[in-house]
């Protein structure tokens, strides 16, 4: 087959019937095989693995089951309309490895580890109280740990880069014993709409999903299991069974200003506190990119109920922090200039020793593992097609790229 680009409609049809018969046989494959693959994979569930190298050893080991790392790195190289599409492969396999209790469970724990960057760059974290890793930076101040989005050419957006440096400043909070409480916000914007003041974020960065750069592992998957998930329940590096090594993380603020949109409100929605400006505004317009907004549709309707959730998800309504729907979603609501005060404040009182054990309780009575390990498969499947998906680069350039090209912010 030529190169997808160039196909004509009958080779389109051809690939199409080609790769829809070979996933099926994948997903029979993984139905009877998927336990003894992991356990191979994993040394019999005694070494935690990684997403990414998960999947490359996945292809090594069986060769056409998922892309191998050639062909991902190929893929790389294109633009989103006209990659292989083998990550919907991967969704599959992730699919059956989230749906098993034995091996989903070990999954979301392995990826509960604190990251290799994390552990190389905690002597110098704890010696300076100071790193800058590019797309975050992470500082502390007493007993709290800020830590701030730094994407600010593009509004504080996130991309694969990002989610590495945030999981990697998350991971040093946890990690760093005179840390008690977590803040999270977003750096001063350079953009000339917004010059001079901060935004928490705006979501997934567009132009990045179009063109190509956003993977479904490092940036779709890893972002779940990874650092968000880690800001509700902490690291789990010891082993399995060990009482005295349970996740249960630390508390963390979030500080809101000019707006929280996509998936800077699915952060949001797992903060222990969330102070917004008054000028602020919180949306998360899944259907203007067609894709899922990650664990927001698991989250959501509890929080706000279903009807605000199809309204928010389905209609993009904007909640100005100021309204009484907002409520729901932050917990405060000062004048910009205030923020800082109110985020101290806020960091001051979960300090509180019996903090910790109470949010445990808490998030195991809203989520159990059970529950997210079971909507995670579900997602790996529906968001890898989703990704992958014509409507999604059809919607991406018409509501994103033609307005960026001609001048609208």
């Amino acid at each position: 087959m030529p190169p997808r680009a160039e196909r004509s409609a009958a080779e389109r049809g051809d690939a199409d019937r080609v790769e829809q018969a070979a996933r099926r046989a994948r997903n029979q494959f993984l139905k009877v095989h998927a336990g003894d693959l992991y356990d191979e994979l994993t040394d019999g569930r005694n070494r935690q693995v990684r997403l990414d190298e998960l999947a490359f050893a996945a292809a090594e080991n069986y060769p056409g089951l998922v892309p191998t790392r050639a062909q991902v790195s190929a893929d790389r190289q294109l633009p989103q309309a006209e990659k292989s599409d083998g990550e919907v492969d991967q969704g599959i396999l992730f699919a059956h490895l989230l749906d098993r209790r034995e091996t989903g469970e070990h999954l979301l724990r392995s990826m509960l580890a604190p990251t290799q960057r994390a552990l190389d760059l905690l002597p110098e974290f704890r010696r300076t109280g100071h790193v800058d890793l590019g797309q975050a930076v992470i500082h502390r101040d007493g007993f709290v740990a800020v830590v701030t989005i730094c994407n600010q050419d593009v509004l504080n957006a996130e991309d694969d880069a990002v989610v590495e440096a945030m999981e990697t400043a998350v991971d040093l909070a946890l990690l760093d014993d005179a840390v008690s409480v977590g803040i999270l916000r977003g750096s001063i914007l350079s953009h000339p709409r917004y010059s001079g003041r901060r935004a928490f974020g705006a979501g997934i960065n567009l132009t990045h999903l179009y063109t190509g750069q956003i993977s479904f592992i490092d940036f779709m998957l890893r972002r779940e299991l990874g650092y968000i998930r880690k800001l509700i329940h902490g690291l789990h590096h010891g082993p399995a069974d060990d009482l005295f090594h349970l996740p249960g993380g630390k508390p963390w603020v979030g500080a809101v200003d000019t707006f929280a949109i996509g998936g800077a409100t699915q952060v949001a929605l797992v903060l222990d506190r969330v102070v917004a400006g008054a000028d602020a505004y919180f949306s998360l317009p899944a259907l203007a990119e067609g894709i899922i907004p990650g664990a927001a549709n698991l989250r959501l309707g509890r929080v706000v109920g279903r009807r605000m959730t199809e309204r928010l998800v389905f209609f993009g309504e904007k909640v100005a922090a100021t309204s009484p729907e907002a409520r729901e979603l932050c917990d405060e609501v000062v004048a910009p200039e205030a923020v800082d005060g109110a985020v101290a404040a806020s960091a001051e009182r979960l300090a509180d020793p019996a903090v910790p054990a109470n949010r445990r309780m808490l998030h195991l009575a809203e989520e159990s593992d059970d529950l997210f390990r079971t909507y995670m498969s579900r997602y790996a499947l529906e968001q890898s097609a989703r990704m992958h998906s014509p409507d999604v680069v059809a919607k991406l350039k018409r509501t994103w790229i033609n307005r960026r090209a001609g001048g609208a912010s």
